[in-house]
């Protein structure tokens, strides 16, 4: 039963955060319907002023300075902020690490009351310190698909700017002003740096490092050249967004194709916890001796290598990038 109350308490945990993300998403929805409202009652002028954003540029890992010295020692906090950045948050690394640091040592404070046994709340502990990491993740990962479902439409809307007779600069701010989220902002963002006096081609490697995504690069490169070597803007846009649907269209016939075979992955990868768990529930004696003999600790632990080995590679093998 002990495996089981541990199990029961961080079900719990995640159910309680998972909650709390999802009404601090709806609420940051609701927002930014109030706000994109507000904005076209007021005007474009006012719209464009109030929807500029912040380009000052903050070095600070931490708000606490003891902390910050430390941080920024190693490599590993910027590339935490860039992965924060990158799913559209405003938290600071020192902030992130303490956050999750708190949640892992409160897990481990709770589960060892009901199981006073350190391997499972050492286990419990560790699970509840990477959610954090992993909300942020799923967050970045749909931010991503956003964009990246919208790119074609605003490659086409630069393409008929361009079309039109207007300048690539003004192309940035149509679509900044007329696209939805996440892809006005991170235009915004370019168009306002290169308004500011940022070089066009640097304000677009930024665009690259906030929005790792190969269509994108493959979108800079194209402008870049275009640059340097001149020719028809509106024709290689036009090209590239039929390149980029088609790619989606060919990415699409891949997943439904794989799909049999992911569903495989996810049935093996979660049978054995199941099966451990249904075990524990019928005979906890049986059980529990995995946990308390030494040999029975190392067959846990080589299982779960070979566990998370086995699922790497099959989850390679249905991974197929077009």
């Amino acid at each position: 039963m002990q495996l089981l109350f541990a199990a029961l308490v961080f079900l719990m945990i995640s159910i309680i955060l998972v909650a709390i993300y999802l009404l601090l998403g709806e609420r940051k929805h609701q927002d930014l319907i109030r706000n994109r409202l507000e904005e076209i009652d007021k005007g474009a002028a006012f719209a464009k002023e109030a929807g500029t954003p912040n380009l000052v540029r903050d070095e600070l890992l931490s708000t606490i300075p003891a902390f910050n010295k430390i941080l920024v020692r190693w490599a590993w906090p910027g590339r935490l902020r860039h992965f924060i950045g990158q799913a559209g948050m405003d938290v600071k690394p020192g902030k992130f690490v303490i956050l999750s640091a708190a949640l892992g040592a409160v897990t481990y404070e709770v589960v060892e009351i009901f199981t006073s046994t350190f391997w499972q709340s050492a286990l419990a502990g560790l699970a509840a310190m990477s959610l954090p990491l992993v909300f942020v993740a799923i967050k970045r990962a749909r931010r991503m698909a956003a964009f990246e479902r919208a790119f074609p439409d605003v490659i086409e809307l630069l393409a008929r700017s361009a079309r039109a007779g207007h300048s690539f600069s003004s192309g940035l701010e149509i679509v900044a002003t007329d696209l939805p989220e996440p892809a006005s902002t991170e235009f915004r963002i370019v168009f306002d740096e290169q308004r500011f006096g940022l070089p066009l081609r640097e304000a677009l490697m930024g665009l690259c490092e906030r929005v790792p995504l190969g269509e994108v690069r493959l979108f800079v490169i194209a402008l870049l050249v275009q640059k340097e070597t001149g020719g028809n803007l509106a024709e290689i846009l036009d090209n590239l967004a039929h390149v980029i649907r088609e790619r989606f269209r060919i990415a699409g016939d891949v997943r439904v194709r794989t799909a049999q075979g992911r569903m495989t992955a996810v049935i093996l990868i979660s049978l054995p916890l199941v099966l451990l768990l249904l075990l524990h529930v019928i005979d906890p004696d049986y059980v529990n001796e995995l946990f308390i003999n030494r040999v029975g600790q190392i067959m846990l632990v080589v299982s779960a290598i070979m566990q998370t080995l086995g699922g790497i590679i099959i989850w390679r093998i249905v991974s197929i990038k077009v």
